[in-house]
């Protein structure tokens, strides 16, 4: 091997190196990184493919930037998971989440808007982090659960 080939070789991998450490200083990644925040003691309902699903979420760029809130509108989104009616990374990041879950999704650029972004506010590449909180699974809710409950304590079979 000629003494250049030698100093292209390390040219490459030094750059390499370069670029691996930038993607990890500066929060980005490469796979999908699920990260259970809060899971109720009982989980009656976890969400599958297919469900109708409530989401409450704030999505943030790496340095912090929050691009979106549902917590801040009080309005959560509704949409049917596995469908892709979301980005990528929503529809494999919530799957068996339990009713009142809360999950810190960090998704990668793939997964997310890929190398166009969604302009003005995500950058094409980004890794986006996303807090979200599982409201409600085909209609079904903490409250209504803890009703339905409620509706069977109060129950008196001894009118019968």
């Amino acid at each position: 091997m000629k003494f250049s080939d030698s100093v292209s070789v390390a040219a490459v991998l030094l750059l390499l190196y370069v670029a691996i450490a930038s993607a990890k200083t500066s929060g980005d990644v490469t796979e999908l990184r699920i990260g259970v925040k809060f899971k109720p003691e009982t989980c009656e309902v976890k969400a599958h493919k297919g469900d109708r699903i409530k989401v409450h979420y704030r999505g943030t760029l790496t340095d912090g930037t929050v691009f979106d809130s549902s917590f801040e509108r009080g309005d959560p989104i509704e949409f049917e998971l596995g469908a892709g009616q979301v980005i990528k990374g929503w529809d494999q990041g919530l799957l068996g989440a339990c009713v009142g879950e809360k999950r810190r999704l960090k998704i990668p650029a793939k997964l997310g808007y890929g190398d166009h972004g969604s302009p003005p506010k995500i950058p094409g590449g980004a890794t986006l982090i996303f807090e979200t909180e599982l409201v409600g699974v085909n209609e079904k809710t903490l409250n209504t659960e803890e009703e339905e409950e409620e509706e069977i304590e109060d129950f008196d079979d001894t009118e019968l």
